[in-house]
Protein backbone atom coordinates (compact mmCIF):
# COMPACT_ATOMS: atom_id res chain seq x y z
CA UNK A 1 0.00 0.00 0.00
CA UNK A 2 1.55 3.05 -0.87
CA UNK A 3 0.89 6.76 0.99
CA UNK A 4 -2.45 7.06 3.31
CA UNK A 5 -4.89 9.10 1.20
CA UNK A 6 -6.90 11.50 3.04
CA UNK A 7 -10.95 12.23 2.74
CA UNK A 8 -11.08 15.90 2.50
CA UNK A 9 -7.35 16.68 -0.19
CA UNK A 10 -9.17 15.93 -3.23
CA UNK A 11 -9.92 19.42 -4.22
CA UNK A 12 -8.10 20.95 -6.69
CA UNK A 13 -7.36 24.80 -7.40
CA UNK A 14 -10.23 26.32 -10.03
CA UNK A 15 -8.62 26.24 -13.22
CA UNK A 16 -7.68 30.00 -14.70
CA UNK A 17 -9.82 30.91 -17.25
CA UNK A 18 -8.57 32.38 -21.01
CA UNK A 19 -10.25 35.42 -21.79
CA UNK A 20 -12.41 34.83 -24.87
CA UNK A 21 -11.28 36.96 -27.88
CA UNK A 22 -13.17 39.90 -28.99
CA UNK A 23 -16.00 39.02 -31.40
CA UNK A 24 -16.26 41.82 -33.72
CA UNK A 25 -20.00 42.02 -35.06
CA UNK A 26 -19.82 41.50 -38.55
CA UNK A 27 -22.86 43.99 -39.52
CA UNK A 28 -20.80 46.85 -37.97
CA UNK A 29 -18.12 46.38 -40.03
CA UNK A 30 -18.54 48.78 -43.35
CA UNK A 31 -16.86 46.88 -46.63
CA UNK A 32 -14.60 48.87 -48.59
CA UNK A 33 -15.67 49.23 -52.30
CA UNK A 34 -13.44 46.24 -53.19
CA UNK A 35 -15.48 44.03 -51.09
CA UNK A 36 -18.97 45.53 -52.08
CA UNK A 37 -18.60 44.09 -55.66
CA UNK A 38 -20.65 41.30 -56.48
CA UNK A 39 -19.29 38.01 -56.95
CA UNK A 40 -18.26 36.50 -59.81
CA UNK A 41 -19.93 33.69 -61.27
CA UNK A 42 -17.50 31.44 -60.64
CA UNK A 43 -17.79 32.33 -56.76
CA UNK A 44 -21.45 31.81 -56.62
CA UNK A 45 -23.02 28.65 -54.92
CA UNK A 46 -23.48 26.04 -57.54
CA UNK A 47 -26.63 23.66 -57.79
CA UNK A 48 -25.04 21.60 -58.80
CA UNK A 49 -23.47 18.38 -56.22
CA UNK A 50 -20.55 18.37 -55.06
CA UNK A 51 -17.63 16.23 -55.76
CA UNK A 52 -18.64 12.36 -54.09
CA UNK A 53 -16.60 11.38 -50.94
CA UNK A 54 -15.47 8.28 -50.28
CA UNK A 55 -17.44 5.24 -48.85
CA UNK A 56 -17.20 4.44 -45.21
CA UNK A 57 -15.42 1.26 -44.05
CA UNK A 58 -16.24 0.03 -40.37
CA UNK A 59 -12.24 -1.15 -40.32
CA UNK A 60 -11.56 2.76 -40.02
CA UNK A 61 -13.88 3.35 -37.05
CA UNK A 62 -11.83 3.89 -33.69
CA UNK A 63 -12.91 4.20 -30.12
CA UNK A 64 -11.15 7.82 -30.07
CA UNK A 65 -9.33 9.53 -33.12
CA UNK A 66 -11.09 8.20 -35.67
CA UNK A 67 -11.56 9.47 -38.86
CA UNK A 68 -13.97 7.62 -40.49
CA UNK A 69 -17.65 10.11 -40.99
CA UNK A 70 -19.17 10.33 -37.64
CA UNK A 71 -22.85 10.46 -38.94
CA UNK A 72 -22.77 7.06 -40.38
CA UNK A 73 -23.87 4.67 -38.06
CA UNK A 74 -23.15 1.40 -40.34
CA UNK A 75 -21.37 -0.82 -41.27
CA UNK A 76 -20.71 -1.72 -37.51
CA UNK A 77 -16.99 -2.09 -36.22
CA UNK A 78 -18.52 -2.35 -32.52
CA UNK A 79 -21.53 -4.26 -32.99
CA UNK A 80 -21.94 -4.87 -29.27
CA UNK A 81 -22.17 -0.95 -28.25
CA UNK A 82 -25.29 -0.89 -30.89
CA UNK A 83 -26.92 -4.46 -28.38
CA UNK A 84 -26.16 -1.98 -25.09
CA UNK A 85 -28.23 0.57 -26.34
CA UNK A 86 -31.00 -1.92 -27.95
CA UNK A 87 -30.97 -3.42 -24.44
CA UNK A 88 -31.29 -0.24 -22.36
CA UNK A 89 -34.21 0.50 -24.00
CA UNK A 90 -36.15 -2.58 -23.42
CA UNK A 91 -35.26 -1.45 -19.77
CA UNK A 92 -37.41 1.63 -20.00
CA UNK A 93 -39.27 3.02 -16.74
CA UNK A 94 -39.77 5.73 -14.93
CA UNK A 95 -40.22 6.40 -11.13
CA UNK A 96 -44.01 6.77 -10.95
CA UNK A 97 -44.86 3.01 -11.60
CA UNK A 98 -43.55 2.29 -8.36
CA UNK A 99 -45.89 3.24 -4.82
CA UNK A 100 -44.26 5.15 -2.52
CA UNK A 101 -47.01 5.23 -0.10
CA UNK A 102 -45.42 2.26 2.29
CA UNK A 103 -42.13 4.23 2.49
CA UNK A 104 -43.64 7.48 3.87
CA UNK A 105 -44.75 5.74 6.72
CA UNK A 106 -41.98 3.98 7.16
CA UNK A 107 -39.78 6.93 7.48
CA UNK A 108 -41.79 8.59 9.62
CA UNK A 109 -42.92 6.35 11.77
CA UNK A 110 -40.52 2.47 11.42
CA UNK A 111 -37.21 3.91 11.27
CA UNK A 112 -35.08 4.84 13.93
CA UNK A 113 -32.95 8.33 14.06
CA UNK A 114 -29.70 5.95 12.44
CA UNK A 115 -31.69 4.49 10.36
CA UNK A 116 -32.84 8.13 8.91
CA UNK A 117 -29.59 9.56 8.82
CA UNK A 118 -28.59 6.42 6.36
CA UNK A 119 -31.50 7.18 4.08
CA UNK A 120 -31.23 10.72 3.83
CA UNK A 121 -27.11 10.76 3.77
CA UNK A 122 -27.71 7.96 0.91
CA UNK A 123 -30.16 10.19 -1.10
CA UNK A 124 -28.07 13.13 -0.72
CA UNK A 125 -24.91 11.51 -2.03
CA UNK A 126 -26.62 9.85 -5.07
CA UNK A 127 -28.79 12.94 -6.16
CA UNK A 128 -25.37 14.91 -6.81
CA UNK A 129 -22.86 12.19 -8.48
CA UNK A 130 -25.72 11.24 -10.67
CA UNK A 131 -25.76 14.67 -12.12
CA UNK A 132 -21.97 14.26 -12.22
CA UNK A 133 -22.01 11.52 -14.73
CA UNK A 134 -24.58 12.76 -17.00
CA UNK A 135 -21.93 15.84 -17.33
CA UNK A 136 -19.19 13.97 -17.68
CA UNK A 137 -20.50 11.50 -20.38
CA UNK A 138 -22.27 14.29 -22.03
CA UNK A 139 -19.50 17.08 -22.06
CA UNK A 140 -16.48 14.66 -22.01
CA UNK A 141 -16.60 11.14 -22.98
CA UNK A 142 -19.53 11.35 -25.65
CA UNK A 143 -17.62 14.11 -27.28
CA UNK A 144 -14.29 12.44 -27.67
CA UNK A 145 -16.37 9.17 -29.12
CA UNK A 146 -15.19 8.95 -32.93
CA UNK A 147 -17.52 6.06 -33.72
CA UNK A 148 -21.53 6.84 -33.84
CA UNK A 149 -22.62 3.23 -32.31
CA UNK A 150 -21.08 4.51 -29.14
CA UNK A 151 -22.14 7.44 -28.83
CA UNK A 152 -25.49 6.32 -29.49
CA UNK A 153 -25.28 3.89 -26.46
CA UNK A 154 -23.72 7.27 -24.03
CA UNK A 155 -26.67 9.53 -25.51
CA UNK A 156 -29.15 6.78 -23.77
CA UNK A 157 -26.68 6.70 -20.95
CA UNK A 158 -27.09 10.42 -20.40
CA UNK A 159 -30.87 9.86 -20.73
CA UNK A 160 -30.85 7.44 -17.77
CA UNK A 161 -28.43 9.57 -15.55
CA UNK A 162 -31.04 12.27 -15.82
CA UNK A 163 -34.18 9.51 -15.21
CA UNK A 164 -32.18 8.30 -12.02
CA UNK A 165 -31.95 12.17 -10.86
CA UNK A 166 -35.51 12.00 -11.52
CA UNK A 167 -35.92 9.23 -9.25
CA UNK A 168 -34.39 10.24 -6.13
CA UNK A 169 -36.11 13.83 -6.62
CA UNK A 170 -39.49 11.72 -6.51
CA UNK A 171 -38.43 10.28 -3.54
CA UNK A 172 -37.47 13.26 -1.49
CA UNK A 173 -40.75 15.18 -2.53
CA UNK A 174 -42.98 11.59 -1.59
CA UNK A 175 -41.30 11.43 1.58
CA UNK A 176 -41.14 14.80 2.28
CA UNK A 177 -37.60 15.51 3.03
CA UNK A 178 -36.46 19.42 3.25
CA UNK A 179 -34.99 19.97 -0.80
CA UNK A 180 -32.53 22.83 0.56
CA UNK A 181 -31.02 20.71 3.42
CA UNK A 182 -30.84 17.26 1.52
CA UNK A 183 -29.14 18.81 -1.33
CA UNK A 184 -27.03 20.76 -0.06
CA UNK A 185 -25.20 17.99 2.06
CA UNK A 186 -22.91 17.38 -0.52
CA UNK A 187 -21.46 20.59 0.23
CA UNK A 188 -21.45 20.79 3.59
CA UNK A 189 -20.86 17.51 4.97
CA UNK A 190 -17.27 16.34 4.50
CA UNK A 191 -17.49 13.09 4.15
CA UNK A 192 -20.10 13.39 1.35
CA UNK A 193 -17.98 16.28 -0.38
CA UNK A 194 -14.90 14.11 -0.33
CA UNK A 195 -16.16 11.80 -3.10
CA UNK A 196 -17.47 14.48 -5.68
CA UNK A 197 -14.27 16.45 -5.21
CA UNK A 198 -12.08 13.30 -5.66
CA UNK A 199 -14.72 12.69 -8.94
CA UNK A 200 -14.14 16.35 -9.73
CA UNK A 201 -10.19 16.46 -9.81
CA UNK A 202 -9.92 12.69 -11.38
CA UNK A 203 -12.39 13.89 -14.26
CA UNK A 204 -12.16 17.78 -14.67
CA UNK A 205 -9.31 18.24 -16.90
CA UNK A 206 -10.52 15.52 -19.86
CA UNK A 207 -13.57 17.04 -19.68
CA UNK A 208 -12.36 19.97 -21.83
CA UNK A 209 -13.07 20.61 -25.31
CA UNK A 210 -9.24 21.05 -26.37
CA UNK A 211 -8.20 18.21 -24.38
CA UNK A 212 -5.65 16.34 -27.40
CA UNK A 213 -5.62 12.65 -27.48
CA UNK A 214 -3.38 12.74 -30.25
CA UNK A 215 -0.87 13.35 -27.34
CA UNK A 216 -0.24 9.86 -26.42
CA UNK A 217 0.25 11.08 -22.04
CA UNK A 218 -3.32 12.77 -22.77
CA UNK A 219 -4.45 9.47 -24.29
CA UNK A 220 -3.17 7.77 -20.86
CA UNK A 221 -4.87 10.01 -18.70
CA UNK A 222 -8.22 9.38 -20.42
CA UNK A 223 -7.81 5.90 -20.87
CA UNK A 224 -7.04 6.44 -16.80
CA UNK A 225 -9.85 8.67 -16.11
CA UNK A 226 -12.42 7.07 -17.91
CA UNK A 227 -11.29 3.75 -16.25
CA UNK A 228 -12.20 5.54 -13.05
CA UNK A 229 -15.37 6.55 -13.90
CA UNK A 230 -16.50 3.21 -15.49
CA UNK A 231 -15.20 1.11 -12.90
CA UNK A 232 -14.81 2.95 -9.92
CA UNK A 233 -17.68 5.53 -9.94
CA UNK A 234 -19.85 3.13 -11.19
CA UNK A 235 -18.83 0.06 -10.81
CA UNK A 236 -17.86 0.21 -7.39
CA UNK A 237 -19.54 3.35 -5.83
CA UNK A 238 -22.88 3.08 -7.15
CA UNK A 239 -23.24 -0.43 -6.91
CA UNK A 240 -22.03 -0.57 -3.40
CA UNK A 241 -23.76 3.14 -2.51
CA UNK A 242 -27.10 1.48 -3.28
CA UNK A 243 -26.58 -0.85 -0.20
CA UNK A 244 -27.58 0.47 2.67
CA UNK A 245 -31.15 0.40 1.48
CA UNK A 246 -30.95 -2.60 0.66
CA UNK A 247 -30.21 -3.48 3.36
CA UNK A 248 -33.23 -1.66 5.04
CA UNK A 249 -35.58 -3.69 2.57
CA UNK A 250 -34.32 -7.08 3.90
CA UNK A 251 -35.86 -5.97 7.28
CA UNK A 252 -39.27 -4.85 4.75
CA UNK A 253 -38.45 -0.90 5.35
CA UNK A 254 -38.56 1.19 2.62
CA UNK A 255 -39.12 -1.06 0.28
CA UNK A 256 -40.60 1.46 -2.43
CA UNK A 257 -37.26 3.44 -2.43
CA UNK A 258 -35.12 0.12 -2.60
CA UNK A 259 -37.25 -0.89 -5.70
CA UNK A 260 -36.30 2.64 -7.52
CA UNK A 261 -32.71 1.69 -6.33
CA UNK A 262 -33.07 -2.02 -7.93
CA UNK A 263 -34.05 -0.36 -11.06
CA UNK A 264 -31.20 2.36 -11.36
CA UNK A 265 -28.60 -0.71 -10.27
CA UNK A 266 -30.19 -2.49 -13.36
CA UNK A 267 -28.82 0.72 -15.40
CA UNK A 268 -25.87 1.27 -14.11
CA UNK A 269 -24.78 -2.59 -14.41
CA UNK A 270 -25.24 -1.82 -17.80
CA UNK A 271 -23.53 1.74 -17.61
CA UNK A 272 -20.50 -0.39 -16.07
CA UNK A 273 -20.28 -2.82 -18.53
CA UNK A 274 -20.12 -0.54 -21.37
CA UNK A 275 -17.44 1.26 -19.54
CA UNK A 276 -15.45 -1.64 -19.14
CA UNK A 277 -15.24 -3.27 -22.84
CA UNK A 278 -14.56 0.19 -24.52
CA UNK A 279 -11.19 0.79 -21.81
CA UNK A 280 -10.57 -3.12 -22.85
CA UNK A 281 -11.00 -1.83 -26.29
CA UNK A 282 -9.34 1.45 -25.99
CA UNK A 283 -6.49 0.00 -24.74
CA UNK A 284 -5.72 -2.79 -26.99
CA UNK A 285 -6.54 -0.92 -30.22
CA UNK A 286 -4.61 1.97 -29.00
CA UNK A 287 -1.55 -0.06 -27.54
CA UNK A 288 -1.89 1.38 -24.57
CA UNK A 289 -1.09 0.21 -20.76
CA UNK A 290 -2.64 1.67 -17.59
CA UNK A 291 0.42 2.37 -15.40
CA UNK A 292 0.29 -0.02 -12.69
CA UNK A 293 1.47 3.19 -10.00
CA UNK A 294 -1.23 5.64 -11.09
CA UNK A 295 -3.88 2.40 -10.69
CA UNK A 296 -2.52 1.98 -7.19
CA UNK A 297 -3.02 5.56 -6.29
CA UNK A 298 -6.60 5.55 -7.86
CA UNK A 299 -7.29 1.93 -5.94
CA UNK A 300 -6.09 3.79 -2.25
CA UNK A 301 -7.64 7.15 -3.01
CA UNK A 302 -11.35 6.03 -3.94
CA UNK A 303 -11.26 3.48 -0.79
CA UNK A 304 -10.13 6.07 1.51
CA UNK A 305 -12.72 7.96 0.17
CA UNK A 306 -15.34 5.64 0.31
CA UNK A 307 -14.25 4.46 4.11
CA UNK A 308 -14.56 8.15 5.19
CA UNK A 309 -17.96 7.83 3.32
CA UNK A 310 -19.24 4.82 5.09
CA UNK A 311 -17.22 6.02 8.30
CA UNK A 312 -20.18 8.83 8.72
CA UNK A 313 -23.19 7.68 7.00
CA UNK A 314 -22.93 4.24 9.44
CA UNK A 315 -21.53 6.10 12.41
CA UNK A 316 -23.90 4.12 14.47
CA UNK A 317 -24.61 0.50 12.63
CA UNK A 318 -28.04 -0.15 11.92
CA UNK A 319 -29.85 -3.75 12.18
CA UNK A 320 -27.55 -6.49 10.32
CA UNK A 321 -25.08 -3.97 8.40
CA UNK A 322 -22.39 -1.54 9.43
CA UNK A 323 -19.40 0.43 8.28
CA UNK A 324 -16.46 -2.21 8.04
CA UNK A 325 -18.79 -4.32 5.56
CA UNK A 326 -19.43 -1.11 3.37
CA UNK A 327 -15.80 -1.14 3.20
CA UNK A 328 -15.20 -4.89 2.67
CA UNK A 329 -17.89 -5.26 -0.01
CA UNK A 330 -16.26 -2.27 -1.53
CA UNK A 331 -13.14 -4.03 -1.99
CA UNK A 332 -14.47 -7.44 -3.28
CA UNK A 333 -16.26 -5.56 -5.63
CA UNK A 334 -13.14 -3.98 -6.62
CA UNK A 335 -11.80 -6.89 -7.42
CA UNK A 336 -14.25 -8.16 -9.40
CA UNK A 337 -13.92 -5.01 -11.37
CA UNK A 338 -10.53 -5.41 -12.02
CA UNK A 339 -10.66 -8.50 -13.38
CA UNK A 340 -13.26 -7.81 -15.70
CA UNK A 341 -11.06 -5.07 -17.11
CA UNK A 342 -8.04 -7.78 -17.06
CA UNK A 343 -6.02 -5.41 -14.53
CA UNK A 344 -4.69 -7.20 -11.12
CA UNK A 345 -6.95 -6.89 -8.04
CA UNK A 346 -6.36 -4.14 -5.98
CA UNK A 347 -7.34 -5.83 -2.82
CA UNK A 348 -6.59 -9.20 -2.46
CA UNK A 349 -8.18 -11.52 -0.68
CA UNK A 350 -11.17 -9.38 0.08
CA UNK A 351 -14.26 -11.72 0.87
CA UNK A 352 -18.03 -11.34 -0.44
CA UNK A 353 -18.99 -10.51 3.19
CA UNK A 354 -22.65 -9.86 1.97
CA UNK A 355 -23.43 -13.02 -0.40
CA UNK A 356 -27.01 -11.64 -0.95
CA UNK A 357 -25.76 -8.30 -2.44
CA UNK A 358 -26.33 -9.48 -6.19
CA UNK A 359 -29.54 -11.18 -5.35
CA UNK A 360 -30.90 -8.45 -3.73
CA UNK A 361 -29.98 -6.15 -6.33
CA UNK A 362 -31.32 -8.66 -8.71
CA UNK A 363 -34.82 -7.63 -10.16
CA UNK A 364 -37.64 -9.41 -7.95
CA UNK A 365 -39.74 -11.98 -9.77
CA UNK A 366 -42.09 -12.76 -6.99
CA UNK A 367 -44.53 -9.61 -7.56
CA UNK A 368 -48.17 -9.33 -8.07
CA UNK A 369 -47.90 -8.08 -11.88
CA UNK A 370 -51.00 -6.37 -11.87
CA UNK A 371 -50.29 -4.87 -8.38
CA UNK A 372 -46.71 -3.53 -9.28
CA UNK A 373 -44.73 -3.89 -12.21
CA UNK A 374 -42.56 -7.05 -12.20
CA UNK A 375 -38.68 -4.77 -12.02
CA UNK A 376 -36.88 -7.22 -14.58
CA UNK A 377 -40.23 -7.03 -16.79
CA UNK A 378 -39.36 -5.26 -20.29
CA UNK A 379 -40.78 -3.62 -22.99
CA UNK A 380 -39.35 -5.48 -26.08
CA UNK A 381 -37.62 -8.62 -24.45
CA UNK A 382 -35.94 -10.75 -21.92
CA UNK A 383 -33.51 -9.45 -19.32
CA UNK A 384 -30.19 -10.98 -19.22
CA UNK A 385 -27.37 -10.52 -16.88
CA UNK A 386 -23.61 -10.12 -17.85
Amino acid sequence: MNAAYRFDDWDSPAQTATPPSPVVNAESVTPSPAEAVAPVASERSSPLPGAAMAAVNAADKRIVNGKADINQLAPFKYPWAWEFFLKANRNHWTPLEISMAQDVHDYHHKLSPAERHVFENVLAYLTTSDILAMRNIGLAVMEKMSAPELQIYQARQVYEEALHTWTYQHCIESIGLDQQEIYNRYRVVPEIHGKIALANRRLERVMRADFDLTDRANLHEFALSYFFFAVIFEGCWFYNGFTPIFALQRRGLMKGAAEQLQYIMRDEVLHCAFGIRVVRELLKEEGLTLDPQALRELWDEAEAAERAYAGYILREPILGYNAELHVQQFRFVANRRARQVGVAEPFPGAENVLPWLDEQANLRKEKNFFETRVTEYQTGGALAWD
